[in-house]
């Protein structure tokens, strides 16, 4: 067990290492260059290396930290054991390096610089493209999407407007300001994941699974991804609802009140409210009897909870988007026809003529995520010592991982959403659906760019054309099958851990 544990942590960090080396190289199909002085933060070489060289130190990353996560997973149900608070500050430590170099992956930073640029200088963000400023340094700065206005909630425009007006003109230096954010964001993730954990056994999955998960670090972090800021306050809410007495309705409020916060940097996070909403009603319905008996008080405690958490995740919610104005939610509405090429639901796109029929597609997501969350919900773990609130938590992770599996538009990073709840609850065999979709997104996009504006060389167009469309759809329907298998199969327990053996040199703890 201590080898496969020890063997587990060095393939995170060679995972680690890999892309921190991408970051660290420069300019390349995996990082955009960033205008501005070289002496602003974040840092790099300028190597300008082969795309050759960077697709692969990134898939050897892919397939090393996943090959350590799994080794980690299988090591932890036979017992094993280490000290958390050392792979929870390697964690910690290797987002500050991602901070401190610029993105890669993708360009969503460059817009989200655009778009805050555009807030500072006193253009919408949700009616003006990077098209329409082509003279700004940095609201003209985008790659892709330049003809596309802004489909963020207005807390995450507020924070883009704030990077930019420190940046002042900076591409670069506004860029370094929203991954200070994001870095901050996540740190603070994995302070709660960390102490609402009771036992060092939970604590070393919290630290697995978001601090000093390599997956994790390279699309959140490394890839300055903005999901982060959603993921940070829907995690608290959890944590402000679940105790060890019921909720009353000012926990219920605090927690609804961190739920509006995440839904408007990103509308999904509103699913994170469904967990507490139904323990709640479930509590209501439970009490029933005392609206017989007379015991009014009793009986209306979780009704007024209820009220106020979707009075504190709506009252924040809809005061954010009234005051982003009336044009906050319209790019929103035409995302939700989108369907990304790595997902299953672009085979049936392309069977049924690309873009004919997407409200077949969004009634087939619809169907297919109810019956994944109903498989969910009997996979998870049904018992938590630590977590009186496992019922709420449970439902509120089958929402967001049926979410994110059955959803037409799924980028890897979206799964720091179900990476994070999941730390939530003890060990289960969901841990590998979510290791398996997430590195297969991550294989899908080398790079999440353009490759017409990257210059791919020829040779690797099949990257694109092949498996991005064709291998990787194909692989995400094995990947909820088996899914549906295991789920069929699970009573809901959760897999009872080895017994840890005593501490030893190479097994402290």
């Amino acid at each position: 067990m201590t080898r496969l544990g020890f063997a587990g942590l060095c393939g995170i960090g060679a995972g680690l290492a890999c892309f921190l080396g991408t970051a660290l190289l420069g300019p390349s199909v995996f990082q955009p260059e960033l205008d501005g002085s070289r002496a602003e933060p974040p840092y790099a070489l300028s190597v300008h290396p082969s795309p050759y060289v960077v697709i692969g130190l990134v898939v050897a990353g892919v397939l090393a930290s996943t090959a350590g996560l799994a080794l980690c997973f299988v090591a932890v149900r036979r017992g094993w054991r280490v000290r958390a608070l050392p792979v929870v500050v390697a964690g910690l430590l290797a987002a500050v390096a991602f901070m401190a170099m610029p993105p890669v992956g993708s360009t969503d930073h460059l817009n989200y610089a655009s778009y805050g640029r555009m807030a500072a200088t006193g253009h919408d963000p949700y009616a003006t493209r990077a098209v329409d400023l082509p003279q700004d340094p940095v609201a003209g700065a985008p790659e892709e999407w330049r003809t596309t206005p802004s489909v963020y909630g207005p807390i995450a425009t507020g924070e883009q407007a704030v990077a930019a007006w420190i940046g002042d003109g900076s591409v670069r230096l506004t860029v370094f300001v929203l991954s200070v954010v994001n870095t901050l964001a996540f740190a603070v993730t994995a302070l709660i994941l960390y102490r609402t954990a009771r036992s060092e056994e939970r604590r070393l999955r919290t630290a697995l699974l978001w601090t000093c998960n390599p997956l994790v670090l390279f699309q959140l972090i490394s890839g300055a991804h903005n999901d982060v800021l959603a993921i940070a306050p829907v995690v608290a809410a959890l944590a402000v609802f679940g105790s060890r007495t019921r909720p009353g309705w000012a926990r219920a409020l605090a927690a609804g009140v961190l739920a509006g916060v995440g839904t408007a940097v990103k509308l999904p996070a509103v699913l994170v409210a469904g967990g507490p909403a139904w323990a709640l009603l479930r509590d209501t319905w439970r009490e029933r009897g005392s609206w017989k008996r007379g015991s009014w008080k009793r009986a209306a405690r979780p009704l007024a909870a209820l009220a106020a958490l979707g009075a504190g995740a709506g009252a924040v919610a809809a005061l954010s988007y009234l005051f982003a104005g009336p044009h906050a939610l319209d790019r929103v509405r035409e995302a939700s026809d989108m369907v990304s090429f790595a997902t299953p639901w672009h085979l049936l796109d392309e069977g049924l003529g690309r873009g004919s029929q997407r409200n077949v597609i969004k009634a087939g997501a619809l169907l297919a995520g109810l019956a994944l969350f109903a498989l969910l919900v009997r996979a998870l773990p049904k018992d938590d010592p630590e977590a009186p609130d496992a019922a709420s938590r449970r439902v509120t992770v089958a929402l967001v991982l049926a979410w994110l599996l059955a959803a037409p538009y799924a980028l890897p990073w979206y799964d720091g959403f179900g990476w994070a709840l999941l730390a939530l609850l003890p060990l289960t065999g969901v841990d590998w659906i979510l290791l398996a979709h997430t590195a297969a997104l991550s294989l899908a996009y080398l790079p999440a760019r353009a490759p017409a504006r990257i210059g791919l060389p020829d040779d690797l167009s099949w990257l694109f054309t092949v498996v991005r469309p064709t291998v990787i759809p194909w692989t995400l329907v094995a990947i909820v099958t088996a899914l549906v298998v295991q789920s069929l199969r699970s009573s809901g327990r959760s897999p009872a851990p080895g017994r840890p053996r005593r501490a030893s040199a190479g097994s402290p703890g």
